[in-house]
């Protein structure tokens, strides 16, 4: 039961909370100079695809407000879906704050169930850490309540409700928390890049996702985006690029880089000791875990992606028969009379999809991305989900962050073609025992 002065204190917090939203203080934003020492400047991370919330000072307290909704989102040209997140977009906007910093965070509930929110990672009292029934009463539809603690830590961070948390992170209420060192870093940082990584089970022609499926997902996310709407990584060549990566999905990636040897330099834990970075191309990202990688920018268009093949492809079936050497045509019209719109497809392997969606062959069912897409300057690329590029260019600005366009290589340096005759050369080969 309840005890008069714990339910004063709720409706209290509420009250203030309330009070405060209706106020209508205009926001500031996170400074944006990075300035070593000093606990007001940090260099500001950047959200693929996404934002950071702004907040507002208020007698010392960082004060940022979230608001849990139902927000329409896309996923790439084609495909949008009723999603829950945060004020408008899932992933919520990435909060920003420093180590020492005592920040309050309201949190109003406008879906149609109650809801909490867990400070992943986050040392902070029991009573704010968030699992509703253990260490607080649940966030009604209609309330605002108020977390408010001092950061004791610095590091890559995420928040989530702990709420009827197999629905509400399966269809999109999740954020980064960054937490900046209050004494700059010893090896600083140039760029600084966050994203979530995520999966979606989104069933043809459907435009809700599906909380109930445990692995079959068709759509897997860098910041709830497939490829190509993904943002790229744009650096300046020479250039130290950090990027943290956090996983809220249901499975584990091996995010591999190409072009580079990274660094991996830290986790929810904070930055890693020097002597505990080690150098990788792939680095798996557990569920519920952080990685935060480092590398110096190499002039080029370097992929970017989960090293799972099927999570760089959308709408992919997972029960479709294997075709591969199978000729189809003598029995593809025989079946279009039982499924109209049946195309015979994967005699040869999988790469003819995006030719047949390209040429209109065959449309897929509607708000469905195709399994393979996006194109380069040399065709298609013949890939989705996890999957972006990293973009470095020796002519950028500091502080662009805009696409440069594809790379243009220095002469000699693309592979190219020295024959079309099946029989060229004379490879050697073993024969099968």
């Amino acid at each position: 039961m309840t005890s008069r002065r714990e339910f004063l204190g709720y409706t209290g917090a509420v009250a203030t909370a309330v009070g405060t939203v209706a106020n209508g203080v205009n926001a500031q934003e996170a400074p944006r100079a990075p300035v070593a020492g000093n606990s007001s400047s940090y260099r500001p991370v950047r959200t693929l695809n996404g934002w950071t919330l702004p907040y507002t000072m208020k007698n010392g307290v960082k004060e940022f407000h979230l608001v849990a909704e139902e927000v329409e989102h896309e996923f790439a040209p084609g495909s949008r879906a009723k999603c829950w997140g945060y004020n408008g977009t899932t992933p919520g906007p990435t909060i920003e704050a420093v180590e020492g910093d005592r920040v309050r965070i309201l949190v109003t509930n406008n879906l149609k169930e109650h809801t909490t929110i867990h400070w992943h990672g986050l040392i902070l009292p029991s009573g704010m850490d968030g699992v509703g029934g253990l260490n607080q009463p649940h966030i009604n539809p209609g309330e605002t309540f108020a977390y408010e603690f001092t950061l004791k830590q610095h590091g890559s961070h995420m928040y989530h409700p702990h709420a009827d948390e197999m629905v509400q992170m399966a269809v999109g209420m999740m954020g980064m928390f960054i937490i900046h060192p209050k004494n700059g870093e010893a090896v600083p940082v140039d760029r600084d890049y966050c994203f979530l990584l995520h999966n979606w089970a989104m069933h043809p022609g459907t435009y809700r996702p599906d909380p109930a499926i445990m692995q079959d997902f068709d759509l897997w996310t860098f910041n709830s985006k497939v490829f190509p709407a993904i943002d790229p990584v744009v650096a300046r060549t020479g250039e130290r690029v950090r990027v943290r990566m956090a996983n809220l999905s249901m499975w584990n990636h091996p995010i591999h880089m190409h072009g580079v040897q990274y660094w991996v330099t830290g986790s929810d834990g904070g930055r890693w000791p020097r002597s505990q970075w080690r150098t990788e191309t792939t680095e798996i990202v557990g569920v519920g875990q952080i990685r935060d990688i480092e590398f110096v920018a190499v002039p080029g268009d370097w992929a970017f992606h989960c090293h799972m093949a099927h999570h760089t492809m959308n709408a992919m079936g997972h029960d479709v028969p294997n075709p591969i050497g199978v000729d189809q045509r003598g029995i593809e019209n025989e079946i279009k009379k039982i499924l109209p719109g049946y195309l015979a497809m994967g005699e040869y392997g999988m790469a003819e999809h995006q030719d047949h969606i390209d040429m209109g062959h065959h449309g897929g069912p509607r708000n469905t991305l195709p399994m393979m897409t996006g194109k380069g300057p040399y065709g298609n690329i013949e890939m989705g989900g996890m999957f972006t590029t990293v973009k470095v260019r020796d002519n950028l600005a500091r502080n662009d962050f805009s696409d440069p366009g594809w790379y243009e290589p220095p002469q000699g340096t693309v592979a190219y073609r020295i024959s079309e005759d099946p029989e060229f050369g004379t490879p050697h080969r073993r024969k099968p025992a």
